[in-house]
């Protein structure tokens, strides 16, 4: 096993947590919430245990009423008095590095988070098997309340009006407990053997318990469901894995993510088919507005993760620690590294230094590439996954509906939507390159071009149909005939099938019909808007989305 020393600069790795989340958060994004859809469960609180009869340290004095606490050892009377004592220090240190960082002081959240953790890695002789459980349990469970500390901070920094998106699978996935099938073991030895993969692959407890996991019952499903859709975003991903230089096998990272879900949002509010936060989206380039989170976008998400892993590697020299530190952050395994002086992931694992969550992660990563790489000997060999998603692109000049977009398509809006998960709303902002599917940009580009830029918002296309009236029309989308008459100038008194006429959205449009007679003459063929058959028109500012359309868009997927 190897060792290696990390550099001082990880001694700050709390600190560079706190302080990431605090101070790299991008622009406040505000978005639309889906009504129908239960909130995002917060994580579980901290578990508060009694108060401690034992006095802190002099220079750890503070306050602690209010400090969340970690859970004692009830019965404690077998074990050393030395144990008990060091283990009482050590929750010391917690309290007070809890209560230094609501005061915001992260330099010393940092600092006694450290020393609790030092004091339960200092070397101890002799040996004392029992106190040395009871003390590897405590340091376990230290761990996993610093890492809450690093959660509570992201969750801070959450704005209240996110989207509420599907979850990711890793908020599903449970710590596996399962013991281990020798069948299973020896069956799954053969299949690593016969297979070819860049990212090494192993037989470890942990990865054969998520086998097992992913071969019945919920895990199943969530298996059969990500590899259906992988098909969507197959030849995307591995292209841009291939374009950097980096192992297909990491595509299964995307799967576990977000079970590709370009969409989908962790508890933690990582987003996107890679679960990338904010902080590192934008690091890597991916930028966020009002309209748009390009953290959805399969493509640009993808290459942001791929580099992102990239960098990793480079770090650490190991793909598991890098796949450790694409989880849990790069600070968080380099301090692992520097305390234990093991560069080893299984090691770390053992010792109990990383996050539960981490542990558990690189095992799901082997174990769903072991799967697929092995198709027929996990039931996966009958599983059709879809088509490949494709798709041209469309740079949009003013802000344009997606309804208005699908009417000139006549293409579904839920069809359209899937194409474009970064848009957070159902208008694409200027300078949106607007995906649509494959061979209409010919027709979309003159149908846009022939409707006024400041119309493209607030505006529907219908085509006409056979025994249709202006009045129909102005019936089927609850606007006044006026509005109509108005918006398209040019109409005449009977129209024909095949013209198109546009519809101003109510709620988000008031026209006022031009004075006199509309001029009379047939609807045109195309989008009938002009700027001159505007002239009358005037659309109010700050109207809102109609009933119908924000019914839509709550009711979306």
């Amino acid at each position: 096993m190897r060792r290696r020393s990390v550099n001082k600069c990880a001694k700050a790795v709390w600190f560079a947590i706190l302080a990431t989340c605090i101070g790299c958060a991008p622009a406040r994004i505000q978005q639309i919430s889906n009504a129908f859809v239960p909130p995002t469960p917060r994580p579980p609180d901290i578990v508060l245990a009694d108060e401690v009869p034992l006095l802190p340290p002099a220079d750890v004095r503070v306050q602690l009423t209010l400090a969340p606490r970690l859970p004692h050892q009830r019965e404690t009377s077998a074990l050393p008095s030395w144990a008990t004592l060091l283990m009482r220090e050590a929750d010391w240190h917690v309290q007070a590095g809890w209560q230094a960082y609501k005061a915001s002081d992260l330099e010393r959240a940092r600092s006694e988070f450290d020393r609790a953790v030092d004091l339960l890695l200092a070397p101890r002789e002799p040996a004392d098997p029992q106190a040395d459980q009871a003390i590897e349990k405590k340091l376990e469970q230290l761990v996993q309340v610093i890492y809450r500390f690093d959660l509570l901070a992201q969750e801070a920094l959450i704005e209240p009006h996110e989207p509420i998106f599907p979850g990711s699978p890793l908020d599903e996935i449970p710590s596996m407990t399962f013991p281990i099938d020798p069948a299973l073991r020896n069956r799954v030895v053969e299949e690593i053997r016969a297979t070819c993969s860049q990212l090494p692959l192993v037989a470890a407890d942990p990865v054969l318990s998520y086998i097992r996991y992913f071969s019945s019952g919920r895990g199943r499903q969530i298996l059969l469901s990500g590899w259906r859709r992988s098909g969507r975003y197959r030849p995307l991903i591995q292209r841009i894995l291939d374009e950097e230089g980096l192992p297909p096998e990491l595509i299964h990272v995307a799967q576990a993510e977000s079970g590709f879900l370009p969409r989908a949002v962790s508890r933690r509010r990582a987003a996107g088919l890679w679960q990338l936060m904010k902080a590192r989206a934008a690091q890597y380039g991916l930028k966020q507005t009002p309209y748009s989170d390009e953290r959805l976008d399969p493509e640009k998400s993808t290459r942001a993760a791929a580099r992102h892993l990239r960098d990793l590697y480079h770090d650490f020299g190991d793909w598991y620690l890098a796949l450790a530190a694409y989880n849990a952050g790069p600070a968080v395994i380099a301090r692992a590294v520097e305390r234990t002086g093991y560069a080893d992931f299984w090691e770390l694992r053992r010792r109990n230094v990383l996050p539960r969550e981490t542990s558990n992660y690189v095992p799901i990563i082997l174990a769903l590439t072991i799967m697929a790489k092995n198709p027929a000997a996990h039931g996966l060999d009958g599983v059709t996954p879809d088509p490949p998603l494709q798709h041209d692109s469309l740079e949009i000049t003013a802000p344009t509906s997606l309804a208005l977009v699908a009417d000139l398509l006549e293409y579904p809006l839920v069809d359209l939507r899937e194409l474009n998960p970064a848009l957070l709303k159902d208008t694409a902002p200027a300078g949106y390159w607007l995906h649509v599917p494959k061979g209409v940009v010919s027709q979309l580009a003159p149908a846009l071009a022939a409707i006024p830029p400041e119309r493209r918002q607030a505006s529907r296309a219908h085509r006409v149909g056979e025994g249709e009236t202006l009045a129909s029309i102005a019936k089927r989308y609850a606007v006044p005939e006026a509005w109509l008459i108005a918006a398209n100038a040019e109409l005449g008194s009977r129209l024909e099938p095949g013209d198109w006429v546009l519809v101003p959205a109510r709620g988000q449009a008031r026209l006022k019909a031009p004075k006199g007679k509309p001029t009379p003459g047939r609807a045109q063929h195309g989008p009938v808007s002009s700027p001159a058959a505007h002239a009358g028109a005037v659309v109010k500012p700050g109207a809102t989305l109609s009933a119908s359309t924000r019914a839509r868009v709550a009711a979306r997927p």
